[in-house]
């Protein structure tokens, strides 16, 4: 514990006394240091933790943990397969989906596409799209005649909207004589969503299970079952009874054979990112070393003066490392706001840059997402606020052990 004559010590030690502006503004730029290294360390470890939550919870929740993919890209005698996965412990959701690379058209305009025809009752009940409609309405698919739903984005590059009838062409045409003929038919667009993905709203368009199996002429055949279940990390172990079913007939591909090498590039980039960033507050940490030592240095005959007095080698000690701990604890105190108001304000920032300097910062079709996530893990937080603190404490017992170590008769002898 510090007595008070020692924190009345280290409160004025704070303050710069006469001659002593260069080692206060040391201080105030190693304060200034510490903070900016603990909001970057935050702002970046958010922003990864979001993109990474971001990027599973949109993709999983439009694939699931895992699907049953069937041999030749077709599943038949699906619905006791289905059954059973539902019947699965740790299964909370299985769909019978049918996906498929197609060319869309509207006008002169063409994109690829890919085809997902799902039961209607599943596409109300898939959130991401659901609840993400950006015109028209879902509920018009299940209407009778050719509707469809297709990405904002896909929207926008073939510049058809609700209303509007869009062309699907499928290679698995009509054989001729003369070869074969690309199967085109005509779509109404019934709604228009977003989910945040943008290689998903650029080429998706869903429509009924029944009318895609119409189309890709695939008779009651479905390509795949998609399972969600209670635990992703653990999705492998849960569907293992499924496993015998499908001898012969297809695999179950979890999201980690999906998506594994994105997954694990996102935490390789996060720990560099961490190491990276947190030399900033190594670097701040050096600068309260050298502001202390400074002060000591500024301070030697009233080091002497003071154990004179009667005051302890611990006393010394004790108030340099006070110091230095509130010059790093301020700044960490101001690093925190700092980091929370730039996640608050991010997505804003980033705009405000892209405006000034005419790049485009967050560019989706690199990104993936639309805007710039962030999710605030507290324990990371935690752990960002004590690894600065015990540095800038580690930074105090050098420049304290010298004050300490001051031989009073050699400083004042020809005093």
């Amino acid at each position: 514990m510090i007595s008070r004559y020692e924190r009345m010590i280290a409160r004025r030690y704070l303050l710069p006394g006469r001659g002593e502006g260069f080692i206060f503004l040391v201080a105030s730029i190693s304060l200034v240091a510490v903070a900016l290294g603990v909001a970057a360390l935050i702002a970046v470890m958010s922003v990864m933790n979001g993109f990474r939550a971001e990027l599973f919870d949109r993709i999983l929740g439009l694939n699931g943990h895992a699907v049953v993919q069937g041999y030749g890209g077709r599943l038949p005698d699906w619905q006791p397969l289905l059954a059973q996965a539902r019947a699965t412990p740790g299964v909370v959701q299985a769909e019978p989906i049918i996906e498929q690379p197609l060319i869309g058209s509207y006008k002169s305009r063409a994109e690829g596409v890919l085809l997902r025809g799902m039961l209607m009752g599943d596409i109300r009940n898939l959130k991401l799209v659901a609840d993400n409609v950006k015109a028209g309405r879902l509920e018009d698919l299940a209407l009778e005649g050719n509707f469809v739903a297709i990405g904002a984005r896909l929207s926008e590059s073939l510049g058809a909207g609700v209303g509007d009838t869009i062309s699907l062409i499928s290679p698995d045409g009509q054989v001729t004589p003369f070869g074969t003929t690309p199967r085109i038919v005509p779509y109404q667009i019934a709604a228009v969503f977003e989910v945040g993905i943008f290689d998903y709203d650029k080429a998706f368009v869903l429509m009924p299970l029944d009318r895609a199996q119409t189309f890709l002429r695939m008779g009651n055949d479905i390509g795949m079952i998609t399972l969600t279940t209670t635990d992703a990390d653990k999705a492998d172990r849960i569907l293992q009874p499924l496993v015998p079913a499908l001898t012969g007939r297809g695999v179950i591909i979890d999201w980690r054979q999906m998506n594994g090498v994105l997954f694990e590039a996102l935490s390789v980039e996060r720990t560099v990112m961490f190491v990276v960033v947190g030399f900033i507050i190594l670097v701040a940490v050096f600068n309260i070393l050298t502001s202390l030592i400074m002060l000591v240095r500024a301070k030697t005959r009233d080091i002497a003066i003071l154990r004179t007095m009667g005051a302890s080698r611990a006393a010394m000690m004790r108030i340099f490392v006070t110091v230095g701990t509130l010059i790093g604890s301020a700044g960490i105190l101001l690093g925190l706001a700092l980091g929370f108001l730039f996640l608050h304000y991010r997505q804003n920032i980033v705009m405000g840059v892209s405006k000034i300097t005419g790049v485009d910062l967050w560019d989706p079709r690199i990104r993936y997402l639309t805007e710039l996530p962030a999710k605030t893990d507290m324990v990371e937080v935690t752990a960002i606020v004590t690894l600065a603190l015990v540095l800038s404490f580690l930074a105090t017992i050098y420049p304290a052990w010298k004050a300490a170590s001051t031989d009073p008769v050699q400083v004042l002898r020809y005093e």
